[in-house]
């Protein structure tokens, strides 16, 4: 096994141990509320300043149900960046295979896609989750989630891609092309709500208490170390099966 290998297995079990650090803090530690009745001896002053007025907490005053927009936050933020963060990985192997026509780099963005895709996903899920909590409808064609959307859109349209061209060089090129016109969306699709007024919340626009910011740093680590983790995994995989092509290549000639 691997040195980078044997990272990426101890990455994985840290990050999950991590995120569900986080889920447990997220429910039980953060002041706002958790399971239960909440009492809250400050007003909310956070980052989720688009509560709905009845459950926005006062001096002394107790609350019946969880606000639960709040702790899908700490795990619908991380995701995404994280896949913010693999898609331009992406998109930087895609330039280096342009430049250098050299297969390594393809593969590493081809991966990298897809790890990212599995991150747009869950990205995708938790935030119609979110939107459902917390403006009570299932999806709004707002700017942030709109064009989020077309990026998802884009991402799967580059796989259609790649399966479309028979020939593998050709099928690699138009890949990179497709990656790096797609990922134009991803630095648009995260300043979109500073640049364009919209009803989606800017993380760290206002103050976030310290038991809130806590769940959310340590859920950050620990989704960037399992996005890390799954991207290595998957390139040793590939690896592996190249090298098994190659022998049965010898062992036919």
């Amino acid at each position: 096994m691997s040195k980078q290998l044997k990272i990426a297995i101890i990455l994985m079990v840290i990050g999950a141990l991590l995120t569900t650090l986080a889920f447990f803090m997220a429910f039980y530690t953060a002041r706002v509320q958790g399971f239960g009745t909440v009492v809250s001896d400050q007003p909310l002053d956070t980052a989720f300043a688009l509560a709905p007025p009845s459950m926005q907490p006062t001096d002394g005053i107790a609350y019946e149900r969880p606000w639960l927009s709040q702790k899908i936050f700490y795990f619908h933020v991380p995701v995404a960046e994280a896949s913010f963060l693999i898609f331009t990985i992406a998109a930087i192997f895609a330039l280096l295979f342009l430049l250098r026509k050299d297969k390594k780099y393809d593969t590493r963005s081809r991966i990298a896609m897809e790890t990212a895709f599995v991150f747009v996903v869950a990205t995708m899920i938790t935030g119609v989750l979110w939107t459902r909590a917390s403006w009570g409808v299932w999806w709004d064609w707002e700017p942030r989630l709109t064009t989020y959307f077309i990026m998802m859109i884009l991402m799967i349209a580059y796989f259609v891609v790649r399966n479309s061209v028979g020939d593998e060089e050709r099928a690699a090129t138009y890949g990179a092309v497709f990656c790096l016109i797609a990922w134009v969306d991803a630095p648009l699709s995260f300043i979109i709500t500073r640049l364009i007024p919209s009803n989606h919340p800017v993380v760290f626009q206002s103050g976030m208490d310290t038991t809130n910011l806590i769940p959310f740093i340590i859920a950050q680590i620990g989704m960037l170390m399992i996005g890390y983790a799954i991207y290595v995994l998957r390139v040793t995989e590939e690896s592996m099966h190249e090298r098994i092509e190659l022998l049965k290549e010898r062992l036919e000639a």
